[in-house]
């Protein structure tokens, strides 16, 4: 199985190149150190599972795993990422990856989970399993947040995190105006006022540190 495995810190990304590979079957094909660089190896290379960290420079896995379920609906996407499930999971299940885990998961689990993903399977933790369950089978509202945006949500977790307007702009190479935009629409969304509520609201629903 080739495997593509992408994080921006390369001590990461020998870590799991050495944890994939002490396995026969599994070969780490390729490196990637941002979404960008993702991109740019697909175009020439085929892997039958991705290993994508949710938060690289740049164009984070969010947007980079749109975009891949678009141009190679066929390759396989594994979430590995630093963020607790109920930041995350959900989200990137529903916009197109096969599983998630935490980096805290153990080399057995990440093993599983790619020889899962490979055969064509998906792969959840046990708890993340429960929660699916819970969201199919509640008749509860979802809470504000939830309704956002692939980009509202990142924004909102910026703007939550202390990064300026401009700023964002800058990391997410998009204009001002742009994030200004965003913000306004999810303020208005989660029914808030400015960023000390906004900010209050992510601490509340665990969606920030």
């Amino acid at each position: 199985m080739k495997l593509l495995i992408a994080d921006d810190h390369a001590v990461v990304r020998r870590g799991l190149r050495q944890i994939l590979e002490a396995e026969p079957e599994l070969e780490v094909a390729g490196e990637a150190k941002s979404g960008a660089e993702v991109l740019e190896i697909l175009r020439t290379r085929r892997f039958d599972v991705a290993v994508l960290d949710i938060t690289m420079p740049g164009r984070g896995g969010l947007d980079v795993l749109h975009e891949v379920r678009q141009r190679y609906p066929e390759m396989r996407i594994l979430i590995l990422s630093m963020h607790p499930e109920e930041r995350y999971a959900l989200r990137v299940l529903k916009a197109g990856a096969a599983g998630y885990l935490t980096k805290e998961s153990a080399p057995d689990e990440l093993i599983a989970a790619v020889r899962k993903l490979a055969a064509g399977g998906k792969y959840v933790s046990p708890s993340l399993a429960e929660r699916l369950a819970d969201e199919i089978g509640s008749g509860m509202d979802k809470p504000p947040h939830e309704l956002l945006s692939d980009r509202e949500y990142q924004i909102l977790r910026m703007i939550a995190g202390g990064m300026t307007v401009s700023g964002i702009a800058g990391e997410l190479n998009l204009g001002v105006n742009t994030v200004s935009t965003y913000r306004a629409r999810l303020l208005s969304k989660l029914n808030l006022s400015n960023n000390a509520e906004l900010t209050h609201y992510a601490i509340h629903h665990r969606l920030v540190d």
